[in-house]
């Protein structure tokens, strides 16, 4: 029996998904929930289960490729073909070609219009434009931002760009060309070593230029006394090791985070248009770097957690995250995000905002530092706590009041 294998739905946002690495080859046995290949989408890299136990027949979509969702990937053979079965498959492929080449056409235009990224879809919309209207210069005919924005200005225009609109055409390119769709040119002779950006630092890219383009980024920094931090976790490091966890200082963060969003609920909205769409749930997100790129896995409902929790549920996700076993629920839905720069040893940083949330906290390194506590000098464990939010909503007074509850926790934690 000949069992499909697709390109499953791995969200309501999620179009398309490419398929990364086939973890199997033509002709291997694969048993039931064994990983059979990788998907790669804007939101996570995974590994996808086979559906069936039996022999893999056949490979329809190479490394590499982007499809639909639910496009038929491969094939699992779960016993022995039969030749008498591949006649009559063949007869009725023969019968039905020219139905399918009709059927073919419709499905061709509403594909492509799937592989529109969300930044494109967002354009379309708002200019009132259908996909298509616009012949497509990215790879395969994908239209992109560029593509859009150019129609747009020379439909306004009403005529074609003449040779005297060349700078004027230059400067519509160099505002709207993302680093996905931009290259420097190479020079003859140039030593140098051309690599086409993964699948998921394409996403990155987009994401990181769209969030730029839709929300105001202000960011403010504060200095954090650390020193009562550091002792505790030194007196519950080895009491946390029996339970199986490493107690990081995320963990402690995030505890903080928890309490100055309950304080600052605004900090844990998002923006619709012009409404304010305040979150009930606090779920914080934790940017964990690859070796392929990034990645943000979701703690839901924070606030219900103990110490112990936050803990053990960074610890969890952050090395399911770095061995491809994190769930598309696990990096979605989240509320706040935090990076930690500070573990490769920077002092700050000005983080870009994880859309559609308005503020991202940045972490920098705890550094031993003399500083002036009641006109002595002593020595203290010093952390730059950064925040990157969105001016629209929230004003510099909220993100100061914000991180400034972040710091009076931290500095007088008490569990």
């Amino acid at each position: 029996m000949k069992i499909e294998v697709i390109m499953p739905q791995m969200g309501e946002s999620i179009a398309e998904g490419t398929l990364s690495k086939w973890l199997k080859q033509e002709g291997d046995a694969i048993n039931k929930e064994e990983p059979l290949y990788e998907v790669s989408t804007d939101k996570i890299d995974t590994e996808i289960q086979s559906p069936e136990t039996g022999i893999l027949s056949k490979i329809l979509v190479k490394e590499g490729e982007t499809v639909p969702v639910n496009t038929v990937v491969a094939y699992i053979e779960t016993e022995k073909k039969q030749v008498e079965e591949k006649e009559r498959e063949e007869i009725v492929f023969k019968e039905e070609k020219s139905v399918t080449v009709e059927i073919a056409v419709h499905e061709e235009k509403a594909h492509s219009e799937m592989r529109l990224s969300p930044a494109v879809r967002k354009l379309l919309r708002e200019h009132d434009i259908e996909p298509a209207q616009i012949a497509g210069t990215g790879a395969n005919g994908r239209i992109t931002a560029r593509d859009v924005l150019l129609y747009v200005d020379e439909k306004t225009k009403k005529h074609s760009v003449e040779e005297a609109d060349v700078p004027r055409r230059a400067r519509i390119e160099e505002q709207i060309i993302t680093p996905v769709e931009k290259m420097s040119p190479v020079k003859p002779g140039e030593k140098i070593a051309v690599v086409p950006m993964t699948t998921m630092r394409k996403r990155i890219a987009e994401h990181m230029i769209l969030s730029r383009k839709t929300s105001a980024h202000v960011t403010t920094v504060f200095e954090v006394d650390m020193t009562n931090i550091v002792k505790m976790r030194e007196q519950l490091k080895a009491q946390y090791e029996k339970e199986g966890v490493k107690l990081t200082y995320i963990a402690f963060i995030i505890s903080a985070i928890v309490k100055a969003l309950k304080a600052n609920p605004i900090v844990n909205a998002s923006v619709s248009d012009f409404d304010i769409i305040y979150k009930k749930e606090i779920n914080i997100g934790i940017a964990v770097a690859l070796d392929w790129g990034l990645i943000v896995p979701v703690i839901k409902e924070a606030d219900t957690l103990s110490l112990l929790g936050i803990a053990q549920a960074v610890q969890d996700l952050s090395e399911r995250a770095r061995t491809k076993k994190l769930k598309l629920e696990e990096v979605q839905d989240g509320t706040f995000s935090i990076t930690n720069p500070g573990v490769f040893g920077a002092l700050m940083g000005t983080p870009i905002i994880n859309q559609p949330q308005v503020a991202i906290l940045g972490m920098g390194a705890i550094v031993k530092r003399p500083v002036v506590i009641n006109d002595a000098i002593a020595i203290r464990h010093i952390m730059y706590l950064s925040l990157s939010y969105d001016h629209r909503i929230i004003d510099g007074a909220t993100a100061d009041a914000f991180l400034a509850h972040i710091k009076n926790t931290l500095e007088n934690y008490k569990g």
